[in-house]
């Protein structure tokens, strides 16, 4: 997937002016790319677009016009691009409740270590997920509610995922779910598979 590049940052000006419309595509393209398993996790599959416009956000909320200060938010969401033959997700926690959220992040403990997610095809086919480091402290017991998970494909994976049925699974002592992803998020998802 080609990188964000600077020139496609539009100044503060002129990105208000566009602001709505983008971001009315943007949350229509992640309805389509979200995968909700369980009660309290979604992923959110990244790609161009979506972190294209994170980074036209984040420049709109802190302010930034400096072209170096522009560059390091593109390196930063940059990072989460997927690359050839991978899927890219935010894996978000959603607790509603903020009672809840120590709690419920407590059980989640560990998720973003060992081999807790994956995609399932119908033809047994298995892509295990993996996560970016730094997003908990087992020590301190401190876990974040958003994670970067990414699931890198064989060619084989790629064939079974465009021709059967496909789960993402979640098998974690805080919750044992799937969720068969929809025609429209395969569609979606296989096209950063095979661009």
């Amino acid at each position: 997937m080609r990188p964000v590049t600077p020139a496609e940052i539009l100044n503060l000006y002129e990105y208000e002016k566009e602001r709505d419309a983008r971001r009315r595509a943007v949350i229509a393209l992640k309805t389509e790319r979200r995968v909700g398993v369980g009660r309290y996790l979604s992923f959110v599959f990244e790609n161009r677009e979506t972190l294209l416009f994170q980074i036209q956000e984040m420049c709109r909320a802190e302010r930034i016009v400096d072209d170096a200060k522009v560059q390091e938010e593109i390196d930063v969401y940059s990072a989460l691009l997927p690359g050839p033959g991978e899927l890219s997700a935010t894996l978000f926690i959603e607790i509603a409740d903020k009672d809840e959220i120590k709690p419920v992040l407590d059980r989640f403990m560990g998720i973003d270590t060992g081999r807790h997610v994956w995609f399932e095809t119908a033809r047994g086919g298995v892509v295990p997920g993996s996560f970016e480091a730094g997003h908990s402290d087992e020590e301190k017991g401190k876990l974040a509610a958003v994670h970067f998970v990414r699931f890198a494909f064989s060619s084989q994976a790629v064939e079974a995922f465009r021709s059967a049925d496909v789960n993402l699974v979640v098998d974690h002592p805080a919750t044992r779910a799937r969720t068969r992803l929809s025609a429209e998020t395969k569609a979606e998802l296989l096209s950063d598979l095979v661009p």
